[in-house]
């Protein structure tokens, strides 16, 4: 279990992660489908997620989304490295209706993203392009390099939701243990 806390001008976040756990949530950020996604999130990964989030959203979600994405960056860093006895790739389609996505990754300890999704608008009062910058900070602090590819699908609501999913089924198959893999890389470190 790793808890962080991290209060800034604009954000006041606590968080408890388990990554070996059974996908038990408990998730306050204020915002509604944001809360949803990350519900989704633990709930496909089996991570158990403790999360409170008390964020400046009078302003916009943008500070609360982007912050809350650094956190569980953090805390997954600390939870996998350094990696051993783990996969370390891992990936997933996730189908939702008429919507497709994958997400592929690399517990690289190399931070790298790549987001191909074409989303954006409104999902209810939620602005889609938000998806992409947590993403992009949860990517970056967890150190892992990550795919994530809209293969089809029109519904905004089904893309991001299919996005949450496929990254979480990447990352529960890239953390499967592994006793043969002791240290899962050529170079004896990762």
């Amino acid at each position: 279990m790793v808890e962080i806390k991290r209060a800034t001008k604009e954000t006041d976040i606590c968080l408890k992660l388990n990554i070996d756990g059974s996908g038990k949530y408990k998730i306050d950020t204020k915002i509604g489908f944001f809360n949803h996604m990350l519900e989704s999130f633990a709930k496909h990964s089996f991570f158990d997620i403790e999360l409170r989030c008390d964020g400046d959203i009078d302003v916009d979600f943008h500070h609360s989304v982007e912050d809350v994405g650094i956190v569980l960056g953090e805390a997954l860093k600390k939870s996998i490295y350094p990696l051993k006895n783990r996969e370390r790739f891992g990936q997933a389609l996730i189908v939702m209706d008429e919507s497709a996505v994958e997400s592929a990754l690399d517990l690289s300890n190399r931070p790298y993203l790549v987001y191909d999704m074409d989303l954006d608008g409104k999902i209810g009062n939620f602005d889609a392009e938000l998806i992409e910058e947590f993403f992009r900070a949860f990517v970056f602090n967890a150190k892992i390099t990550a795919h994530i590819i809209k293969r089809r699908g029109k519904n905004r609501h089904h893309l991001a939701e299919a996005a949450f999913k496929s990254l979480a089924v990447a990352l529960r198959r890239a953390l499967k243990t592994d006793p043969k893999a002791s240290i899962p890389s050529t170079k004896g470190m990762i």
